[in-house]
């Protein structure tokens, strides 16, 4: 692909290289960011690169954020990675970068970006700076922590294999990340590791999942994050332990933050893509977030799911 020789030979270009990601980073964030800062660093020792962007304690084994002055970016190269929206890139210093590529799986939302490699096809961003390493094996090698930040962006985007885009390439891609030094035993237990509090809120969250016409949900509230001493991003972790209930293809959270309420909506058939972009989102076809400017927007949500259902039978 013509984009992927140009994104190479910007790498070559610049001497410093600073890879941003989006807001809440999830472990595809991470896995696509801490990557291709490993594909650069193991193949040009000589360049600058950093990752910059907010912390996940979730996924926070795969890396450390650097932090930079605003002098750094004078003549920088600016990655963005796994982010479709130019509101939701975390560190908005990006744009004080010289040029700017943008490297993203989701479905286009905001062509930024001087050079921009888009593709729905492929089920992670991480799995994409993989597929960029093996297209020019010849040149680019990764690290061992490299290849773990990889493989567990793609485990965590795809929740192990599981959803639909992943394929033969993915697999072949993991394969490889794995004779990189990837250990996936190790990736599990930090993955699989959660505290007491978790633990608890996730009984209480299923003993109060809503039952609606063909799809289910649950509401989160600031007290219920406060009562159990859980963060955002662990109540946010909770949405898949509604999906696969017989008869109840679509799922979703309604999170209450300070100033609006985020929902996180998935689906085993239908493509909800396109309700979220009615309430201020996107993303994939089967995984989805919207905003909600108050939970009086709440009924009028349910009301546009039911419908959306009844349409897409």
């Amino acid at each position: 692909m013509e984009i992927l020789n140009k994104i190479l030979e910007k790498i070559k270009e610049y001497n410093t290289i600073i890879i941003h990601g989006h807001k809440r980073p999830d472990g595809d964030c991470y896995g696509a960011q801490f990557g291709l800062k490993s594909v650069i660093k193991t193949s040009f020792p000589e360049k600058q690169v950093y990752v910059v962007g907010e912390t996940s304690e979730y996924v926070r084994f795969v890396g450390e954020m650097d932090v930079i002055s605003d002098d750094t970016y004078e003549g920088a190269l600016s990655i963005v990675v796994d982010t479709a929206i130019k509101d939701r890139i975390s560190d908005s210093r990006y744009t004080l970068g010289k040029e700017i590529i943008k490297i993203d799986h989701h479905i286009p939302v905001d062509q930024y970006g001087d050079y921009i490699w888009v593709d729905t096809n492929f089920p992670s961003c991480a799995q994409m700076i993989a597929y960029f390493l093996r297209t020019f094996n010849d040149e680019l090698s990764v690290s061992r922590e490299g290849a773990v930040a990889m493989y567990t962006g793609i485990i965590t985007d795809t929740s192990r294999f599981r959803f639909r885009g992943v394929s033969r390439l993915t697999h072949e891609l993991a394969g490889m990340l794995l004779d990189f030094g990837a250990d996936v035993v190790e990736i599990d237990q930090h993955l699989s590791k959660e505290s007491l509090e978790v633990f608890k809120f996730k009984g209480h969250m299923l003993a109060t999942v809503k039952f609606d016409d063909g799809f289910v949900y649950n509401v989160i509230k600031r007290e219920d994050i406060e009562k159990f001493g859980v963060s955002d991003e662990d109540a946010a972790g909770t949405v898949n332990l509604m999906g696969g209930i017989e008869g109840y293809d679509v799922w979703f959270l309604a999170i209450e933050y300070p100033t609006e309420i985020r929902i996180r909506l998935r689906s085993s058939k239908p493509e909800i893509d396109k309700l979220a972009n009615m309430y201020r989102g996107g993303g994939h076809k089967m995984a989805s977030g919207a905003t909600l400017l108050s939970f009086d927007e709440l009924p009028k949500f349910l009301e546009d799911l039911r419908k959306f259902l009844k349409e897409n039978k």
